[in-house]
């Protein structure tokens, strides 16, 4: 069956669509969407393939889809948005809005701690169900009872899916409202369709998750392991579905509000709220945006298990997973491979997002579309992996 593709490409900027249609022929795509825009105007709009592994419904322009940790950076962006308006500070304690969270040996953690994956807790200590994963209140509960796995700032380590309820709890206890409300009234404020808990009328539009393997499950013997293999077990299965696995094409998974994992949206939404960072002083203060996107915690990673940087909500470029050549671009990647990023020097804002799931960041299909990306602009970024 030939693979649908619609959509357009400004004249410069057709290798972005011969390496989109080179993702489903030779790459294994089933579904995505590719959205770039340079300067605010859009030069790339590309849609195609599948929504579902049957090959029953094609992509459609407004198809919704689980793009994971891309939604980190813009849970963080809430939190920095508070910021700016002075309802909390980077360097506070965390206590300070959240008096419960300082158990365990956490009581110095701080707001900066918690968006650069320094506060401590990775992982919920003690045992939680998918049914506390549906109670928001179960599971900051849970949060602010474990032990701290490190001593917060000592250290940093990935917050896998705990990141969207300790950053959310502090913008909950910060505005009164949860993120799901405020990302709400932020994307529509920016013409945005991104969700942190798809509403039941859009239910309909989200394309399924095909999931490639590659985490496993839960093992039998997961208390018998201890310290760091322990930490980085439980903050991908504590709860058992805490990854989605198991949940990620229900209804209930989709329109829950698990802000680190479950965000949904389109490309093209990805790519307006990076577009809409690149206007200065619009959504967040050039100061604290710079500062955000620095590096602000680098080293071992144990839940990565590689070296690797982290800024406040977004991740720097790198040589490894660049967002393309210049140094001041940033981003986040999303398991599977969905991105979003933007590039300040080139005017580049970018929204990648498919269905197909390999459980990396980087994959040889999303490197292709920035590589030609950057091509299309002059330039380009060598392959290190």
């Amino acid at each position: 069956m030939k693979t649908p593709i619609t959509g357009f490409v400004t004249d410069g900027f057709e290798r972005v669509a011969l390496e989109f249609s080179k993702n489903f022929s030779d790459r294994g795509e089933i579904g995505a969407g590719v959205f770039v825009m340079v300067d605010h105007e859009v030069v790339v709009d590309l849609i195609g393939g599948w929504a579902d592994e049957e090959q029953a419904r094609p992509w459609a322009s407004d198809t919704l889809v689980d793009f994971y940790s891309v939604g980190k950076a813009f849970v963080g962006l809430l939190a920095l948005r508070l910021i700016d308006e002075g309802r909390v500070g980077l360097d506070d304690l965390i206590t300070k809005q959240w008096p419960e969270f300082g158990a365990g040996g956490k009581a110095n953690a701080t707001v900066r701690h918690a968006l650069c994956h320094r506060a401590g807790v990775p992982a919920i200590g003690e045992a939680m169900t998918d049914e506390d994963l549906w109670n928001w209140e179960s599971m900051v509960s849970g949060l602010a009872r474990t032990t701290a796995w490190f001593d917060p700032g000592s250290r940093h380590a990935y917050h896998t899916n705990t990141y969207g309820h300790l950053v959310g709890e502090i913008i909950r206890r910060t505005s009164g409202r949860m993120p799901h409300d405020l990302m709400t009234e932020l994307c529509a404020e920016l013409g945005a369709d991104v969700y942190f808990g798809v509403p039941d009328e859009h239910l309909g539009r989200c394309a399924d998750v095909v999931w490639g393997g590659g985490l496993g499950a839960l093992p039998h013997s997961i208390e018998e392991l201890e310290g760091d293999a322990l930490m980085a077990m439980k903050s991908y299965f504590n709860p058992p579905g805490y990854s989605s696995l198991g949940l990620m094409n229900t209804d209930r998974w989709r329109s829950a509000q698990i802000p680190s994992t479950n965000g949904h949206g389109t490309a093209e939404g990805v790519c307006r709220i990076y577009s809409a960072l690149l206007r200065p002083d619009f959504v967040v203060s050039q100061e604290l945006l710079a500062e955000a996107t620095a590096v602000q915690s680098s080293g071992y990673c144990p839940i990565l298990g590689e070296d690797v940087a982290f800024g406040l909500g977004f991740k720097p470029t790198s040589i490894r997973r660049p967002f393309g050549p210049n140094p001041r671009s940033f981003g986040h990647f999303g398991t599977g491979g969905a991105l979003g990023f933007a590039d300040p020097d080139s005017g580049v804002a970018f929204g990648y997002v498919m269905n197909q799931v390999t459980p990396r960041w980087q994959s040889t299909r999303n490197r292709a579309l920035i590589d030609a990306t950057c091509e299309s602009l002059g330039s380009i970024v060598p392959l290190v992996d």
